[in-house]
């Protein structure tokens, strides 16, 4: 038997170990409602073990309640996780999906920039910031975004793609010409390739 000060001095741990196994349940159910399309239980699972000091926790509950609708508490939990670790990119990525949902593209942007911050050679930061710019109409900037992601994945067809008509748009045809042609090397018969293609010969 254990003499009382060392029993003592272990409990903490013992207490510790015994959360991390309640709280690793609350995922492995939190991820079996969701399998099942039972996204309030999926979300009450980790309520009841909810710290607001974990990470995975915040990030978590942000991805549930964006696939439940509740949008603003998502972008609450996502924020917490950015505040927990700023350096970390997926809670960046994260917040953008219930931002998208209620249409506030400007805060979408100001987090992808944090992302090109963090790490500058992002690609799909890159990517959707191209997106982004280019339905705006503002094809400089989508340009500038969107060469990046060609010149990192030069046969990357989303890349060629969206490449391809914004230099439509900013009326370098023959640039234009000689991406959708690669893009359809990519993938032959391309529908978004040949439209482009049929514009630009």
């Amino acid at each position: 038997m254990l003499p009382l000060t060392v029993f003592l001095h272990l409990l903490p741990g013992i207490l510790m170990a015994q959360n991390s196994d309640r709280v690793i349940r609350a995922f492995q159910e939190s991820y079996a409602m969701e399998r099942t399309g039972e996204l309030q239980k999926s979300a009450e699972a980790l309520r009841k073990v909810y710290d607001e000091k974990s990470y995975e926790i915040n990030l978590r509950l942000g991805w549930i309640t964006y696939l439940s609708g509740s949008f603003i508490e998502s972008v609450s939990y996502y924020n917490r996780a950015i505040n927990i670790m700023p350096y970390a990119v997926e809670p960046r990525f994260g917040v953008a999906y219930p931002l998208s949902a209620m249409g506030n593209w400007d805060q979408i942007i100001g987090h992808y920039e944090k992302i090109l911050e963090i790490t500058p050679n992002n690609s799909v930061a890159l990517y959707r910031l191209g997106v982004i710019y280019y339905n705006r109409e503002e094809y400089v900037t989508a340009n500038q975004h969107l060469e990046k992601v060609v010149n990192l994945y030069p046969f990357d067809l989303d890349g060629l793609l969206m490449l391809g008509w914004c230099k439509y748009r900013m009326k370098q045809l023959r640039e234009a010409r000689i991406l959708f042609e690669r893009a359809l090397m990519h993938t032959p018969n391309n529908a978004s390739a040949l439209e482009g293609l049929s514009l630009v010969k």
